[in-house]
């Protein structure tokens, strides 16, 4: 699905009023100051939301948090040029301000602004997706920073809202969510009506494929709990894949936003790449692929053009994560950049890959699913049994495999390897976040979740110039935040602990016994 009207409604959803998120300055006797006497006060629901959708996805999915940040620190990419955020020296708090602040203030805003017009005319098709997207972007927030705001945001231009609202801790923040996409489920399934149609950039309006895509997303906050609370993660497993409308069953599923590429919606990684030339693949992900022969090593990345080595053959390699700028510069020829799929064509530097610009953006997979189902088995939650898991295993990396083009002799091939063959127990544990880590390509924040919960792989380590002696397990509070929320953001500090990038957040076990 494209997103067919995308520059009109977004023209549209200038005009609608956007209130008070975690910084909120305004209440009840000021509300009359959002007010744009030459603007129109509401836009159409599908132009807010389309608009919303385009926004949250270039946020978590796009060129600052995603591609310049969080791919350094899973050690998906490396940085070959001004190495700052891939020291992590770059990823403080006023660095990663605009993720949390515009979250707040822009999309989640927007989406509550369709729940509430959805609600008000008794639409489940209109309100059940934008309630979805709202969990979807709430995951990043929490799972990013741990307690942040979630039942006060969004409230402070109603009378009695919060001007400044309370950071909740975050085991209540995934109480909350479960609620919300029970609900958003539920409603869905008996949704007939006044859908979004084209103006849907995911589903083009398909009811069941948004339950579908609320089912999954609860089975992704499930298993992040397995080692906080087992129960809550068996209970609401079970509930997400014995649902009626199901979670996603093939990459025809896929939650996605294909980009028209047209010059003004572009993938964000393809705009990053037109003009800067910084990124090449982590060594520590180029191992892993080159190690088992893995056919998206081709995808992920170009052949480097360096024949210092004394050949002439075309070659991948992977620089370290974590240097100086004196010597990750020695690694610019060297080292293979992302995929020509990820280009846009000519750049200020050459001509790479063509399509980059419509590239999709994933925002959950069906392989991510099978892998969840995975692990869920090894464990024996979610009513599955660990005879199941090998088959769920396998079915995650086929899904993997053919979402990124690799063609079905060169998948088979792949699967029958002894070292991707599945094992059972802590090995098959240990092969199943290894394998949803690489399905995770392309989401630097999906991915740095599950290694700080999983471990896995073992050896991303922090690199040899970082500023730390460890992998970050969250983000600092936002400078603004600080200085605006002071009081809310000192009472989070004092419930989660240290405002720093070592403090664990609620499910993070992953220096514990349990830890893969």
């Amino acid at each position: 699905m494209t997103i067919r009207s995308l520059r009109n409604t977004a023209a549209l959803a200038t005009g609608f009023v956007l209130v008070a998120g975690a910084a909120a300055c305004n209440n009840s006797d000021i509300t009359s100051l959002n007010i744009n006497p030459n603007s129109p006060e509401l836009a159409p629901p599908s132009a807010v939301f389309t608009n919303a959708v385009q926004n949250s996805v270039s946020r978590w999915l796009g060129t600052t948090y995603d591609l310049r940040q969080l791919e350094f620190v899973a050690q998906h990419l490396a940085e070959v040029q001004y190495p700052d955020e891939d020291r992590y020296q770059r990823i403080k708090a006023g660095d990663t301000q605009g993720a949390f602040t515009t979250s707040y203030n822009a999309s989640l805003e927007d989406f509550r602004q369709v729940i509430k017009s959805g609600t008000t005319s008794n639409s489940p098709a209109i309100y059940g997706p934008a309630a979805v997207m709202q969990q979807w972007e709430f995951g990043y927030l929490t799972d990013s920073w741990g307690d942040v705001p979630y039942s006060d945001a969004l409230a402070g231009d109603s009378t009695g809202g919060a001007v400044l609202p309370k950071y909740d801790a975050q085991k209540d923040i995934y109480t909350g969510m479960f609620a919300k996409l029970t609900k958003a489920t539920t409603d869905l399934q008996g949704a007939s009506r006044d859908n979004f149609g084209g103006t849907d950039p995911i589903y083009g309006g398909s009811q069941s494929k948004w339950a579908k895509f609320s089912n999954s997303l609860r089975a992704r906050y499930a298993i992040r709990l397995a080692d906080a609370d087992k129960a809550t993660a068996d209970a609401q497993l079970k509930a997400a894949f014995a649902a009626s409308s199901g979670v996603f069953a093939s990459n025809a599923d896929n939650a996605q936003l294909q980009w028209p590429g047209d010059g003004v919606f572009n993938n964000p990684w393809s705009d990053n790449f037109k003009t800067r030339d910084d990124h090449r693949l982590s060594k520590t992900f180029y191992d892993i692929l080159n190690g088992n022969s893995d056919p998206r090593l081709a995808i992920f990345a170009q052949p480097t053009k360096d024949f210092s080595d004394g050949t002439t053959t075309l070659e991948y390699n992977g620089q370290p994560n974590g240097l100086s700028a004196a010597i990750a510069g020695t690694y610019f020829t060297s080292t293979s950049r992302p995929g020509a799929i990820f280009y846009p064509g000519t750049t200020a530097y050459g001509t790479f890959g063509g399509n980059g610009a419509k590239q999709p953006s994933y925002l959950m997979t069906y392989a991510e699913v099978s892998f969840i189902k995975a692990e869920a088995a090894e464990r024996a939650i979610g009513g599955l049994t660990s005879a199941q898991a090998a088959g769920f295993y396998n079915a995650g990396i086929a899904a993997s495999l053919d979402q990124w083009g690799v063609d079905a002799a060169s998948a088979a091939a792949y699967l029958a390897q002894p070292g991707i063959a599945y094992t059972s127990g802590t090995a098959g544990l240990k092969q199943i976040a290894t394998q949803k880590w690489i399905a995770l390509f392309s989401d630097g924040g999906q991915a740095w979740f599950e290694w700080r919960r999983t471990c896995q792989p073992s050896t991303i380590k922090a690199g040899p110039s970082a500023i730390l002696t460890y992998v970050p397990r969250r983000l600092f509070y936002p400078t603004l935040e600080l200085s605006v929320n002071g009081d809310n953001v000192a009472a989070a500090v004092a419930r989660q602990g240290a405002d720093n990038m070592a403090t664990h957040v609620y499910w993070d076990k992953g220096t514990a016994p349990s830890c893969f």
